[in-house]
C-alpha cells in the first residue's frame, strides 16, 4: 500500500454511519409523507389542476378578500384557498404567506375557538413545507392537527364546511362533492347559517346546470333550502337574490302565457342586467298583447340599456343606430297607445335629440312640460326636467336652458335624494367648475355652487358662495336676497 494512503478500515465505520443516516432520513421522510396523506388538506382532496382556470379562480378569490365577501371567517378561508392556487401556479413563497394570513384572520374571528377552524390550514402548511424541503416544519404542523377521535376520517363540522366551500368554488364538476360535505356538516350542526347557506348555493348551481327540472306544482330542493337558509339568516342579500330568481323562474313556468307575469319579470330581469332574456320575454308578451304601452316602454328601455352597455365596446355606428331606432320605434308605439305617458314622451324626445332631429325633440318636450302642470308625482316631474336639461346640455349646447332645468329637478326640495337629484347635482357642479376654470369672476358659477351647497344642507358654505357671487356681480338682487335669507337662517 502506498505511503500516506489511509487504510480502508478507517472509512468503513463512517460509511456505515452515513448510509444508516441516509436510511434513517429516508424512513423518516417516508413516515412523514404517510402522515401527510392522512391529513384533511387541499393537497389530499383530489383537486385536479386541469379542472380549473387558475387565473380566473385567483381573481375571484382576490375579489372575495378585497371586498370582504361572505359570512364570518369567509375571508380567512379565501386566503387559504388562494394559497393553494398560488402553489399550483408554482409560487410557494406566496402560498406560505397567504396561509399565515389565513391563520391570523382565523384567530381574529374565532379567538380561543380557532383550532378546529385551522385544521385544514395546518394541513396545507404541512404539505407546503414538505414540498419546499422544510421537513421539520412540516412535521411540526402535522402535530398541530387534532381530529375529534384521533382519526382523520371522523371530522369536525368546520372541516366538512371548508371542504365543501373548496369543492363549490373549484369547479362545477365538484358540486356533488360540495353538496355531500355540506350535508355532513349539517348533520352535526343542523341550524348553522353558514352550512345552510352553502348547501342552498350548491343546490342552486347544480339545478342551473342540470337538465332535471321539478314539477311546476313543486318547489325544487334548492328553493326549499334557500327558504331554510333565509329563515336562519333573513338578512343575507345573496340568498334573497337567488330565491328571487328561483321564484321568477317558477312564475314563468306556472304562467307563461300571462302577460302581467311576463311584464314584471322582464322588468326585474332588466334591472338585474339580463337584457337579452328580458327582451325575449317582452317580445313574446307583445305577440299576445300588442297594445300595451308598458311593454313597448320596457322594450325601449332594454334597447337603451343595451346601447349604453355596448358603447364601451366600440360597436359599429350601424349597430348603435339600429338600437336607437328600435328604442324610438317602441317609444312611439307606447306614446301612440297612451298619449299621457310622460316618461315615454321625455325618453322619446331625448332620443330624437341624439338623432339631431331637434324640432321633433323640442315639440315632444314642450308637450311633456305642458302636461307637467297637472302632474302630481314628483319623480315624473324630475325625470322630464332632467331629460330636457340633458337635451340642451349634450345636444343644443344651450347651457342656460340646461342649468334652469337641472335646477328644477328638485335640488332644493327637502326630501330623499333621488337618482335624478344626484345626476343633476353632478351636471351643475361640472358646469360651475368648468366656468370658474375659464373665468374666476363668474358670478353665476358661484351662485350655482351656492345652490348645490344649500341642497346638501351646508348653509354656511352656501352663504360663502353667494358672497363670492356678489363680489363678481354686486348689483344682483337675486344673490343678495338669497344671502340675506341664509344669514337669517344661520
Amino acid at each position: 500500500m502506498c505511503q500516506g494512503q489511509p487504510s480502508p478500515d478507517v472509512y468503513v465505520p463512517s460509511l456505515v454511519v452515513s448510509f444508516s443516516s441516509r436510511l434513517s432520513r429516508s424512513d423518516s421522510r417516508s413516515a412523514l409523507h404517510s402522515r401527510l396523506l392522512q391529513l384533511q388538506s387541499r393537497f389530499t382532496w383530489d383537486l385536479r389542476k386541469d379542472d380549473i382556470e387558475l387565473e380566473n379562480l385567483s381573481t375571484r378569490l382576490q375579489d372575495h378578500i378585497e371586498l370582504q365577501l361572505g359570512q364570518r371567517g369567509a375571508v380567512a378561508r379565501s386566503y387559504s384557498f388562494l394559497a393553494y392556487v398560488r402553489y399550483l401556479q408554482d409560487r410557494p413563497k406566496d402560498a406560505v404567506s397567504l396561509l399565515n394570513q389565513s391563520e391570523e384572520k382565523t384567530r381574529e374571528c374565532y379567538g380561543q375557538e380557532s383550532e378546529q377552524r385551522l385544521i385544514v390550514t395546518y394541513g396545507d402548511l404541512a404539505w407546503l413545507k414538505y414540498h419546499t424541503g422544510d421537513y421539520t416544519q412540516s412535521e411540526s404542523y402535522c402535530q398541530r392537527v387534532k381530529y375529534p377521535t384521533g382519526s382523520s376520517t371522523v371530522l369536525h363540522t368546520e372541516v366538512y364546511g371548508e371542504k365543501a366551500w373548496t369543492y363549490l368554488k373549484f369547479s362545477r364538476s365538484y358540486y356533488p362533492k360540495a353538496i355531500d360535505c355540506f350535508c355532513k356538516a349539517l348533520e352535526l350542526q343542523p341550524d348553522d347559517s353558514e352550512w345552510n347557506a352553502g348547501l342552498a348555493i350548491a343546490l342552486s348551481r347544480t339545478e342551473a346546470v342540470s337538465c332535471q327540472k321539478p314539477l311546476e306544482s313543486e318547489e325544487s330542493p334548492a328553493t326549499k333550502q334557500l327558504r331554510r337558509a333565509l329563515d336562519i339568516n333573513p338578512d343575507d342579500g345573496v340568498l334573497m337574490s337567488m330565491l328571487a330568481l328561483k321564484l321568477v323562474e317558477r312564475a314563468l313556468k306556472i304562467g307563461p302565457e300571462n302577460p302581467h307575469v311576463t311584464r314584471y319579470i322582464a322588468k326585474y330581469l332588466r334591472s338585474q342586467g339580463e337584457i337579452e332574456r328580458s327582451i325575449d320575454l317582452l317580445e313574446k308578451a307583445l305577440k299576445r298583447t300588442s297594445q300595451s304601452a308598458f311593454l313597448h316602454h320596457q322594450l325601449a328601455l332594454c334597447y337603451k340599456n343595451k346601447k349604453i352597455a355596448e358603447q364601451t365596446k366600440k360597436p359599429s355606428n350601424i349597430q348603435m343606430k339600429q338600437w336607437r331606432r328600435l328604442c324610438i320605434h317602441h317609444l312611439e308605439e307606447a306614446v301612440k297607445i297612451k298619449t299621457s305617458f310622460l316618461l315615454a314622451i321625455a325618453d322619446l324626445a331625448l332620443l330624437y335629440g341624439e338623432e339631431k332631429d331637434f324640432s321633433r325633440a323640442e315639440e315632444l318636450f314642450q308637450q311633456g312640460l305642458k302636461m307637467l302642470e297637472s302632474e302630481s308625482e314628483n319623480s315624473i316631474c324630475q325625470a322630464v326636467h332632467q331629460r330636457y336639461a340633458d337635451f340642451h346640455f349634450y345636444h343644443t349646447k344651450k347651457e342656460a336652458e340646461a342649468i334652469d332645468h337641472y335646477t328644477q329637478v328638485g335640488l332644493c326640495l327637502h326630501e330623499p335624494k333621488s337618482n335624478f337629484f344626484h345626476t343633476s347635482y353632478d351636471r351643475l357642479k361640472q358646469i360651475a367648475e368648468r366656468r370658474l376654470s375659464e373665468d374666476g369672476n363668474d358670478g353665476q358659477a358661484y351662485a350655482l355652487l351656492a345652490v348645490l351647497a344649500k341642497a346638501e344642507d351646508d348653509k354656511k358654505k352656501a352663504a360663502e358662495f353667494y358672497e363670492k357671487a356678489l363680489d363678481c356681480d354686486e348689483d344682483n338682487d337675486k344673490y343678495l336676497s338669497a344671502l340675506c335669507t341664509l344669514r337669517m337662517e344661520l
